[in-house]
């Protein structure tokens, strides 16, 4: 763990040690930024990822808490704001899938979704809102599947949905502030999350589902999120589709 003393930007990344996290986490320590990896429970892969931005020459710490606990948050934001002087960019990878047919989802599965990926990008953004500083940006992460409509994802995409809405409306409450809020919609990404239950044969369909005929990696969305996150200063309350052409 390291501080700053010069003005180099921040950014917190919430689901930072995950696979879209991890590669967001990355990419913007090489871009300059300095990182808060937030995570929910894993404090030990956290601090990992934290290392190796380090010994690569950037500048990270970690902070725990569930996004959906506003005090959490709050403290987490708080631990940026003493340790590295601020908050430019907060990225809300954290989230959770779960798939199911509609007829048949569990709705204790249906809630926890909404708990994590609408009530903690809610909770989230509304602290990006208050706390981010002139120039700065807030990037979250929908999906693709809100636009291609893949039987099963029905409750995922209905919950990435809310993110979708959210964002532009965020946007254009924040005028006059200098801060530009954006979503990325990742088509099929290889991690661990997208992989989860899936045979050889779905995964290869849904490779092949894109024109340029391959699963998108982390570091594709990453890409789409630094440019978010620092030169497209023109780009705001929009969803920005990373998925090779899929939809």
């Amino acid at each position: 763990m390291t501080t700053t003393t010069t003005a180099r930007r921040v950014a917190l990344v919430t689901g930072g040690s995950g696979g879209i996290g991890r590669a967001v986490v990355e990419r913007l320590a090489a871009d300059g930024l300095a990182v808060v990896v937030h995570y929910a429970g894993n404090r030990a892969k956290a601090e990992a990822l934290v290392d190796r931005v380090a010994a690569a020459g950037g500048e990270a710490i970690a902070v725990g808490g569930d996004v959906a606990d506003e005090h959490a948050m709050a403290a987490a934001f708080d631990a940026a704001e003493a340790m590295l002087g601020g908050v430019d960019v907060v990225v809300n990878t954290a989230g959770i899938m779960l798939l199911s047919p509609i007829a048949t989802l569990d709705l204790a599965d249906l809630d926890r979704m909404h708990r994590t990926n609408v009530r903690g990008t809610f909770v989230v953004s509304q602290l990006a809102a208050n706390r981010l500083r002139a120039g700065g940006a807030l990037v979250n992460v929908s999906t693709s599947v809100t636009r291609t409509h893949f039987p099963t994802y029905g409750a995922y995409a209905a919950s990435k949905a809310a993110v979708e809405s959210l964002t532009p409306v965020l946007a254009r409450e924040l005028r006059g502030r200098d801060v530009t809020v954006n979503a990325v919609a990742p088509g099929p990404t290889a991690t661990p999350l997208f992989l989860d239950g899936k045979d050889e044969q779905a995964v290869a369909a849904l490779a092949k589902a894109a024109p340029l005929e391959r699963l998108g990696t982390p570091e594709d969305i990453a890409e789409a999120v630094s440019f978010l996150a620092g030169p497209a200063r023109w780009v705001n309350g929009q969803v920005l589709f990373a998925n090779g052409g899929l939809a």
